[in-house]
């Protein structure tokens, strides 16, 4: 099952292209791939059905660049975010992408697809409502000082980046096939009642065969500042899972470090690169300057998050661990982790992005509208 599906969403976009170079509309395009592919688990609603869930679109919580999220209730009373998708943006791709990767997907750290709705060219998908919203909002807490409220225990900023590492091993090798993500950012993960991190928006993922190790990109995808330096550069290397663990080191650098810009400002230029100024004070073996840190266990933990995602983010792919790798370091010994080589090229952002620092993919938001 999973294997035809691979086939169909990666060797079947000329036969999509052929019908949209005949002007076939998008809708029609993506009427093909839902026929083809009856067995998807998630259940199609109608537009009526969709406006009635969300109180004819009432409640809005965020906005992006593809579309906009409502909060909403179904008839079993389950509370759900809709994200109602832009008619003008693209022929359909991003929406073939969400529903055919989350499809084949069942895992705690990956959001749960319950539904979609495709009635001509409206298109919309359902979600689980997440009352807390994105993993951004608690990073850049500092900048307004009414959320102080959302400091996270170090404890908590551990489990949420061992989540996400588990979430992506499970794309990179515990699916039928190997879903590579390619937009691995704050924004995107969505953090549940319980502060279980949840990866969502599948919008640029690339489904592939288990055995592929390098697969081929038409562009670049992903946005600034966590795009892995291949994805951009082919002289860096191949693109392959490793480029999300690329993005998976920046987000664990922006969950430690967020709090510690001002501190590299005070250095005496706005061009330090931020994870090379992490990297000496890791040489310095000094202590983070984070108010979340209460004791050696926390110090202990801040410390190991900053070994693995430096290493996560090493130029050269090949020396980047795997994802599995990732989890084993994130639960083993402190002291058996090495210092990685000090990392190079550009700097993630430090505060919240534009839309502006986004390619080929949805604009930043912050809040669900990453569903």
């Amino acid at each position: 099952m999973s294997g035809a599906l691979g086939v169909i969403v990666l060797g079947g976009w000329r036969i999509r292209r052929r019908f949209y170079n005949k002007k076939n509309p998008s809708h029609q395009i993506i009427e093909i791939f839902l026929n083809t592919h009856g067995h998807l688990a998630a259940k199609r609603y109608s537009y009526s059905e969709i406006k009635k869930a969300t109180n004819s679109f009432r409640n809005k919580l965020g906005a992006g660049g593809y579309g906009s999220v409502y909060k909403g209730k179904l008839n079993d009373g389950s509370l759900v975010a809709v994200k109602v998708l832009n008619d003008s943006k693209g022929n359909g791709e991003e929406f073939i992408n969400e529903v055919a990767s989350i499809s084949v997907t069942s895992h705690v750290n990956i959001v749960s697809l319950l539904g979609f709705c495709q009635e001509g060219s409206k298109r919309a998908l359902i979600y689980k409502y997440m009352p807390n919203g994105s993993l951004e909002k608690f990073i850049y807490e500092d900048k307004d000082p009414r959320k102080l409220s959302l400091r996270l225990s170090c404890k908590t900023i551990y489990n949420i980046a061992i989540g996400i590492a588990r979430g992506l091993e499970y794309l990179h090798r515990g699916c039928n096939t190997k879903i590579l993500h390619f937009d691995i950012k704050p924004h995107n993960i969505l953090v549940d009642e319980d502060f279980c991190p949840k990866i969502s928006d599948f919008g640029l993922a690339k489904i592939c065969q288990k055995k592929e190790s390098i697969v081929s990109l038409l562009g670049t995808r992903g946005t600034a500042g966590y795009i892995a330096p291949e994805v951009f550069s082919r002289n860096f290397g191949g693109v392959s899972h490793k480029s999300d663990v690329y993005s998976y080191g920046m987000v664990v650098l922006e969950m430690v470090g967020a709090k510690m810009n001002k501190n590299v400002e005070g250095e005496g230029s706005s061009e330090v690169y931020f994870p090379q100024w992490v990297y000496k004070r890791l040489e310095l073996n000094e202590e983070p300057r984070l108010r979340s840190i209460k004791s050696e266990s926390d110090r202990e933990m801040i410390r190991k998050l900053i070994i693995v995602s430096l290493w996560c983010i090493q130029t050269d792919p090949s020396n980047r661990p795997a994802m599995s790798r990732v989890v084993d370091m994130m639960e083993g010994s402190l002291e058996v982790l090495q210092i990685p080589p000090k990392p190079y090229l550009s700097s993630p952002p430090r505060s919240p992005p534009s839309s502006s620092d986004h390619t080929n993919c949805t604009s930043h938001t912050t809040y669900p509208s990453e569903y």
